[in-house]
């Protein structure tokens, strides 16, 4: 019988590089991912931390849950791209030093953030997607290819649009509360491996009756 897959593999397809899981791939304590989340680019799939994680320069952190699909292209603009608006010029002199920065320093520490960015568990992200600073999307949600990314979004939701705009609902409210409890993302691997088919192609009734 063939082996359960492993989360720390970062090549998880044999020859093919362009599937990585970011798990073990990612070192920067900013960003934290979940067990067999993965991003694809036949190009650049190892420079995620380099190429998709811009401006992530301040305190907030990048989290990502289990079991994300992201596609190539996916980008999270971070916190640290943020220029204060309550001024009458939004330029950043603080960067540039000097007496530009002694004199300023104390108005650019004070920026407001929007926290972290949080990305819940068994979430889509489409081609080309973007992800602005402090958005948190729930499980089970899918963000449309080329999808600007300004505000929440619902778990099971899907979204798309520049702005994303909810398209609908994957499941009724009863449904989603019932697999948010269920939470099978939390479950042992092996209990995964043995009701897999329900995962991928049941109803929520139906993985309510193998979750125990």
């Amino acid at each position: 019988m063939s082996a359960i897959p492993s989360p720390d593999n970062i090549y998880p397809l044999p020859d093919i590089a362009r599937t990585v899981q970011l798990r073990p791939l990612v070192k920067n304590p900013q960003i934290e991912i979940g067990e067999y989340t993965y991003y694809d680019d036949p190009l650049h799939a190892t420079e995620f931390e380099q190429r998709n994680v811009l401006y992530n320069f301040g305190r907030e952190k990048l989290v990502i849950g289990r079991y994300c699909a992201l596609a190539e292209g996916v980008r999270f603009i971070m916190s640290g791209a943020n220029h204060r608006m309550d001024g009458v010029s939004t330029f950043p002199f603080t960067i540039f030093g000097g007496q530009w920065g002694e004199k300023t320093l104390d108005i650019d520490l004070g920026t407001p953030s929007r926290g972290d960015t949080v990305v819940g568990n068994d979430v889509w992200i489409g081609y080309q997607a973007l992800i602005m600073p402090g958005v948190r999307i729930g499980n089970g949600a899918i963000i449309a290819a080329g999808s600007v990314v300004v505000s929440d979004v619902p778990a099971y939701g899907i979204v798309g649009g520049n702005p994303a705009g909810l398209i609908r609902k994957r499941y009724s409210d009863s449904d989603i509360e019932l697999l948010e409890r269920i939470a099978w993302w939390d479950w042992p691997v092996e209990k995964i491996t043995e009701h897999v088919r329900v995962i991928m192609s049941g109803t929520p009734a139906e993985l309510a009756a193998v979750a125990g």
